[in-house]
């Protein structure tokens, strides 16, 4: 995969942000806090957040169903566990198409349709941490005056809701009148080369399957409970890995932790979310909790690589079982544009 403009920018990001954040550090002071954490609890932290992943499996098997209905758990997990791997250590956040890719592999589904099922989970995940945001500042222990750089965080909430409201009408209007969408590309279709025009369409038609989740009450209300239990489960990881470090700011400022990252999280970075991740997190404790900056980068640092080696490593060993090849990731369009990009495989048995 060549590195393009938004790579670098990721980069360049994530390596300013560490810069800022450790310059005044004592690498020792950090590395001793890190070791005083308190072992069981991160252990348990990391499991947890390793084992919330099963729930997306669960959520990914609803989000499907107009797609392909009958996908097994273990085939949805390992490509989960593949597509994160593949976001630890590929640039541009690649993991997501070669989670749909990796499924496509071992499920025959159509790529362009578990991509746009992909996209509807990502925008559910921004509903769910923002219901539970708004949860946490209603907590009465949360701090009233708390501020996130200069403004506070109940109008920095307000605009979150906003925005994803926005989002979710202009999804609404898209899936109420696909066939519009489709026959306006068959229309322009014309202008491309060869057979481009064709699988342009083939596979718009497919990511609309993918969205088509959205126009479904009952699969909707589904997909938004197991993703409210995801991010609720997830915050308890949180919780945990805060109190290892001798952090107690409760449930609640777990919830308003994990939406700072989030959030953080959404902004270019290096693979891994390195510096992004950690800004977030120094945010959200430093100025509303008032944590000691030292304390907070020690579970920033130490809570991250505790979500990251894991992941990365069944992701690997996924791609290996599997034999998926994250080179695919050099040339993803040849793919996403093919409208017969579906695969045969066994996938992973018993």
């Amino acid at each position: 995969m060549k590195l393009d403009w938004k790579a670098l920018l990721g980069v360049v990001i994530s390596v300013a942000l560490l810069w800022w954040l450790f310059k005044d550090q004592d690498p020792a002071a950090l590395w001793a806090q890190i070791r005083e954490a308190n072992l069981w609890l991160f252990l348990a932290a990391v499991t947890v957040a390793t084992s919330a992943y099963a729930i997306r499996a669960i959520r990914w098997n609803v989000l499907l169903q107009p797609v392909k209905p009958d996908t097994s758990f273990r085939n949805r997990w390992a490509t989960i566990m593949i597509g994160f791997g593949a976001n630890n250590i590929l640039p541009a956040r690649i993991g997501e198409f070669v989670r749909a890719y990796a499924l496509g592999k071992v499920e025959s589904v159509p790529f362009s349709g578990t991509f746009g099922t992909l996209v509807v989970a990502r925008f559910l995940d921004a509903v769910a941490v923002i219901l539970l945001l708004l949860f946490a500042l209603a907590v009465p222990s949360f701090p009233a005056e708390a501020e996130v750089l200069g403004q506070p965080v109940a109008q920095f909430a307000r605009t979150a809701a906003i925005f994803v409201g926005g989002v979710l009408l202009a999804a609404l209007v898209v899936v109420a009148r696909p066939r519009l969408i489709v026959r306006l590309a068959e229309r322009f279709s014309g202008l491309l080369p060869g057979r481009a025009g064709p699988r342009v369409v083939g596979a718009l038609t497919s990511f609309l399957d993918g969205l088509s989740v959205l126009r479904s009450p009952s699969l909707l209300g589904r997909a938004v409970g197991w993703s409210i239990v995801h991010w609720a489960y997830y915050g308890l990881s949180f919780w945990l890995a805060l109190e290892a470090f001798g952090i107690e700011v409760g449930y609640a400022g777990a919830l308003f932790t994990q939406a700072m990252v989030a959030v953080g999280v959404s902004i270019p970075s290096a693979p891994g979310f390195f510096g992004t991740w950690h800004a977030a997190a120094q945010i959200a404790l430093v100025g509303p909790y008032g944590v000691e900056e030292a304390r907070a980068l020690a579970f920033a640092t130490g809570y991250h690589l505790g979500g990251f080696i894991p992941i990365t490593i069944l992701g690997f060993y996924y791609a290996w079982k599997l034999k998926i090849s994250l080179g695919v990731a050099r040339d993803p369009d040849s793919v996403a544009t093919d409208e017969n990009a579906t695969f045969g495989a066994d996938g992973i048995r018993g």
